[in-house]
C-alpha cells in the first residue's frame, strides 16, 4: 500500500505542475491610438495679448468756476463733437459780460471825443492857430484812448469767452463716460478729478508688447512681402474666444525698446463700426507672417521631450513601435508641425505612449478627441525607454 500511495501522490504532483504551467495567460498585448501625420498648407501665426484703448481720449474739465446746474449727456452713450454735456450756473458771468459792454461803451465814446478834439486841432496847429503843445496833448488822449478802447473791447470777449464755458460741450465724437461731478457741486479749473472722459471708439486702439526677436520676425516678413514694416494684418480674438470681423494694422510703433522689459510698445487700430470695442477690455491680437506649404502635423500629445530631444512613437505596417526623434517646428493649435523625422500618412501614437517600448507589438485604434479629454497628457509623461540589446 505505502509504494502504491507514494506513486499516486507523484502522479498528482506531476499533473498539478503540467495544469499550472498550461494555465499561464500570454503578456497582453497594449492597445493604443493612433493618428495619421497630417499634411497641408499651415499659416505660421505671432500671438499677443492687447489692452483696448479709445483713439483719442479727451478728458473733460471745468475752465470756469460756478455751480453745476445741468447734465445733458446720458452717460455711456454716443455724443458728438459740439454737443453740450455740462452747464454751470451763468448768472455771475452773463453779469460780467454786461459790465464789459458798458466799460467798452464808455471807452468808445472817450475815443470817439477825443479824435473828434484832434480833427479840430490839427488844422489850427497848421496855421499855428494853437500851439504845438496843444496838437501833441490832443494826439496823446486820442491814443490813449485807443488803447483803453482795446482793452475793453478784449475785457468783453474774455467775459464772453467765460461764459461760453458755462456750457461744457464735448471736444470730440465718441462714447462718453460716467459723470464724477454731481448737480450742485462747486466745479473749478483747479479740480483733482475731471468732469467726465469721452473717448473715440472708431477706429479703437489696441496696445500689445512685442519682443525684439518678434520684432525682427515682423521686419523681414515685411520686407520678404514688400511692405513697410508694420503693415502685416492683424487679428483680434475677444475674450470669449471669438475673432473680431474687422482686421486691423499696426498705427504706432514706438522709437525704442523698453529697458525694463526688453519690448517694443505697439498701437494697432481696428475699425469700429459698431462701438462693440470698448476701452479697457482685453483681447489677442495675431498676425500671420508666412505660409508653410505642405507641413507635417501631430498632435503635440503625439510629441514628447526627453532631456532636450523630441519623440514619436511610430506603429509600423506590422504593429510594431519605434520611438523615433524628430524635429519640430511651430505649435499650430493643438498641432505641432513636424519638420524632421517623419513622412505623410505615417501611424503615430496620440495616446498609450507610456505603454510601449521599441520593437513592442500594438493593438492601434484610430485616435479620438473624447478619450483625449479624458486622459489629457501629463507634462511629465514620456515614453517608454528602449529596451536593451539582447547579448549574443
Amino acid at each position: 500500500m505505502k509504494p502504491s500511495l507514494f506513486v499516486t501522490t507523484l502522479i498528482c504532483s506531476l499533473s498539478l505542475a503540467a495544469c499550472g504551467e498550461k494555465s499561464a495567460p500570454p503578456p497582453a498585448v497594449p492597445v493604443v491610438q493612433v493618428v495619421a501625420v497630417a499634411q497641408r498648407d499651415v499659416p505660421i501665426y505671432m500671438e499677443w495679448i492687447g489692452s483696448l484703448d479709445g483713439n483719442v481720449n479727451a478728458v473733460i474739465r471745468p475752465q470756469v468756476t460756478g455751480y453745476l446746474i445741468k447734465q445733458n449727456y446720458r452717460e455711456g452713450d454716443l455724443v458728438k463733437q459740439g454737443q453740450p454735456l455740462f452747464e454751470i450756473d451763468p448768472r455771475t458771468f452773463e453779469a460780467a459780460v454786461e459790465e464789459a459792454k458798458g466799460l467798452r461803451a464808455q471807452q468808445l465814446a472817450r475815443f470817439e471825443t477825443t479824435g473828434a478834439n484832434l480833427a479840430r486841432i490839427k488844422p489850427l496847429a497848421a496855421v499855428n492857430a494853437v500851439s504845438q503843445k496843444d496838437l501833441d496833448d490832443a494826439t496823446g488822449a486820442h491814443l490813449s484812448a485807443k488803447a483803453q478802447l482795446e482793452a475793453a473791447e478784449a475785457s468783453l470777449k474774455t467775459a464772453k469767452l467765460n461764459l461760453g464755458f458755462t456750457k461744457i460741450t464735448s471736444p470730440v465724437t465718441g462714447i462718453a463716460g460716467i459723470a464724477k461731478a454731481q448737480i450742485g457741486d462747486l466745479l473749478s479749473p483747479s479740480m483733482t478729478t475731471e468732469l467726465t472722459t469721452v473717448s473715440v471708439v472708431d477706429p479703437i486702439k489696441v496696445y500689445f508688447n512685442i519682443s525684439e526677436r518678434e520684432y525682427l520676425k515682423v521686419a523681414n516678413a515685411s520686407l520678404a512681402a514688400g511692405t513697410k514694416t508694420g503693415q502685416v494684418p492683424l487679428e483680434l480674438f475677444l475674450v470669449d474666444g471669438s475673432l473680431y470681423p474687422h482686421q486691423g494694422k499696426v498705427a504706432v510703433l514706438n522709437r525704442q525698446v523698453d529697458t525694463t522689459t526688453g519690448t517694443f510698445k505697439v498701437a494697432a487700430l481696428f475699425p469700429n463700426p459698431d462701438n462693440l470695442l470698448r476701452p479697457g477690455q482685453y483681447g489677442k491680437v495675431r498676425a500671420t507672417m508666412s505660409v508653410d506649404k505642405g507641413a507635417l502635423l501631430v498632435p503635440q500629445r503625439a510629441v514628447t521631450e526627453m532631456q532636450g530631444k523630441y519623440l514619436v512613437a511610430v506603429v509600423g505596417a506590422d504593429n510594431k513601435v519605434d520611438i523615433r526623434p524628430v524635429t519640430v517646428g511651430e505649435r499650430v493649435g493643438t498641432e505641432w508641425v513636424i519638420s524632421k523625422g517623419l513622412q505623410p500618412g505615417e501611424q503615430v501614437i496620440a495616446e498609450g505612449t507610456q505603454k510601449v517600448r521599441p520593437g513592442v507589438t500594438v493593438t492601434p485604434k484610430p485616435f479620438t478627441a473624447e478619450a483625449a479629454a479624458a486622459n489629457p497628457a501629463k507634462p511629465d509623461e514620456k515614453p517608454a525607454a528602449p529596451a536593451p540589446a539582447a547579448k549574443e
